[in-house]
């Protein structure tokens, strides 16, 4: 089984490998021709950064086509009250005494510094189809376990400025 992914997260990873091929593409061959002509190749820095620029951007559209070729395709949308993908939920850690905020997104769109944890972290898998005022108890793995509790939860869908992972 492949990366869960949303049609969302599809289309954005299509978008991307389109523009990569079609435009960063032939930029990026034209660097390397123009830096191959400056002569002498044993010291030509510009000419090894083009290829080593031309080499990633090739090996990123081989790793999103194989991403989309392993996909399993999950749904965004979340029964009323219920914690699902794209729903932004507060969460109190009474061990802590601690509330936090998050948005919870398939794990190519995870950044845990913004707010945005997976749902297939052990808190997104602990908390996805519960209700507010819910206690779960997050398992991280079989000695570490600690409870929360919903808070709230956002029913939001805005996907626009979720980007997707760097391998």
């Amino acid at each position: 089984m492949g990366e869960r992914l949303t049609k969302k997260d599809i289309e954005k990873i299509e978008a991307e490998i389109e523009d990569r091929k079609l435009n960063q593409r032939k930029q990026l061959i034209e660097e390397v021709k123009e830096a191959r002509a400056q002569g002498d190749l044993s010291e030509n820095f510009e000419y090894y950064a083009a290829k080593k620029a031309k080499n990633q951007n090739e090996s990123r559209i081989r790793y999103l086509e194989n991403m989309l070729k392993h996909a399993t395709v999950v749904e965004d949308t979340s029964a009323e009250g219920k914690v699902s993908m794209n729903n932004t939920v507060t969460l109190y850690f009474p061990e802590d005494d601690l509330t936090e905020t998050y948005k919870l997104v398939t794990s190519i769109r995870s950044n845990s510094l913004k707010g945005k944890i997976s749902i297939e972290s052990p808190v997104g898998k602990a908390i996805v189809g519960k209700s507010v005022g819910d206690e779960c108890m997050v398992e991280v793995n079989s000695d570490v376990r600690y409870p929360v509790r919903i808070v709230s939860i956002d029913q939001t869908s805005d996907e626009e400025g979720d980007e997707i992972k760097r391998f």
